[in-house]
């Protein structure tokens, strides 16, 4: 089987130059190189660089895919945003996570293997939902660390008394959702975690808050603030969600919210498998009966057309016998079990077995064509 490795970087914060692009050309002849992308798969041999050396110098963005089980995020940020130790509370025991501190950068390095072989893996795609996580970070949502603990739980690494880190994990972004995809986070448990604790108030930001922060802001730092938006700067934006989200935090600090523990999510996983199971059934079931209806309903239009035709279906019968292939029986023996069909509505099984016997004696030597009368049970009740 074929071997199959995707590399994508992306450049958010500062586009790559050309002595940028020239210097990456030189990792790779074949790649696709643009002022914020690198993009290369390959089915035989490997990259030349070190994608964590490109995330230092170049790039906010990584994501690797292989066939043969591996995938990989890496997420860099300016570590300002982000406070290590808070998160390492999440990761202690996702071996899969590492923080690697770069300058004035984080690189979150985030890589999972499993055991199978995936023949139908495809890498292209990922990056434009997954990508978005960044900004989740940079506006303080830490719910992808909650994603990552998730993993420790589902691999039974945690005691049943441990407490989720965050207060859930719902309402799931498009993000979150394509990222517990990605890493083949159990969907169930996943769900569990999106579904609101009960007890947990305040999840909402209050009406009008981002306007009176944003107001309270002092004239000088609202002056700063327009100068960096005049220099076009990556973070400004992230900042006012920072600000913002404080103020909602301190805004909801009297709130009751209540984190479940791990044995009380793995119950409400269960929850959520069986639901699934019993939505899917009760689909299942759903379509089935759609199935058998239409079916009732076309077998109704043809036995209606075989009651116009009269008599004359009989010969219709003889004409395709005659014509000895294996299309022609099966038109045959359709016709003969819409007769009998019709037969046991009017009362008439005799006449009908009568006429039967009649056929299979005259065509007994046709034996593909008694195989198929047999196999439908015509003639023989």
């Amino acid at each position: 089987m074929s071997e199959y490795q995707y590399y994508e970087f992306q450049a958010v914060d500062r586009p790559l130059t050309e002595a940028d692009q020239k210097a990456l050309r030189r990792l790779s002849s074949r790649a696709q190189i643009t002022a914020t992308s690198f993009t290369n798969t390959y089915h035989w041999g490997d990259f030349g660089g070190d994608p964590r050396k490109l995330m230092q110098r170049w790039f906010d963005l990584h994501l690797y895919i292989s066939n043969f089980g591996t995938r990989a995020l890496m997420i860099r940020v300016p570590k300002r945003f982000i406070d290590p130790t808070r998160i390492k509370q999440f990761v202690r025991e996702v071996d899969e996570v590492e923080l690697v501190v770069s300058g004035e950068n984080l690189i979150i390095d985030i890589c999972f293997t499993a055991e199978e072989y995936y023949a139908e893996e495809k890498g292209a795609g990922w990056m434009g939902t997954l990508a978005a996580l960044r900004d989740d970070l940079l506006g303080g949502d830490l719910r992808l660390f909650y994603l990552l603990w998730l993993t420790a739980v589902q691999s039974d690494f945690l005691r049943d008394e441990e407490v989720e880190p965050l207060p859930g994990i719902g309402p799931l972004s498009a993000p979150l959702e394509a990222c517990a995809k990605f890493f083949r986070i159990d969907p169930d448990l996943v769900q569990a975690a999106a579904e609101v604790p009960s007890g947990t108030v305040g999840a909402k930001l209050p009406a009008g808050l981002p306007e009176k922060v944003i107001q309270a802001i002092p004239e000088g730092e609202k002056v700063e603030l327009l100068l960096r938006a005049a220099d076009r700067d990556p973070h400004l934006a992230a900042d006012l969600q920072n600000k913002i989200r404080l103020a909602g935090e301190a805004s909801k600090g009297r709130s009751k919210v209540k984190h479940r523990t791990v044995a009380e999510l793995g119950k409400l996983a269960l929850t959520v498998r069986e639901r699934r199971k019993a939505a899917r059934a009760a689909q299942k079931e759903a379509e089935r009966l759609r199935k058998a209806k239409e079916a009732e309903r076309v077998r109704q239009v043809r036995l209606d057309s075989v009651r116009r035709r009269g008599a004359r279906v009989w010969g219709e019968v003889d004409a395709q016998i005659e014509n000895r292939n294996a299309d022609s029986y099966d038109r045959a023996a359709s016709l003969l079990a819409d007769l009998q069909a019709l037969a046991q509505e009017t009362g008439s099984v005799d006449a009908f077995s009568r006429r039967v016997h009649s056929i299979r004696q005259r065509h007994e030597r046709k034996f593909r064509f008694i195989e198929r009368l047999d196999r439908l049970r015509i003639g023989t009740g």
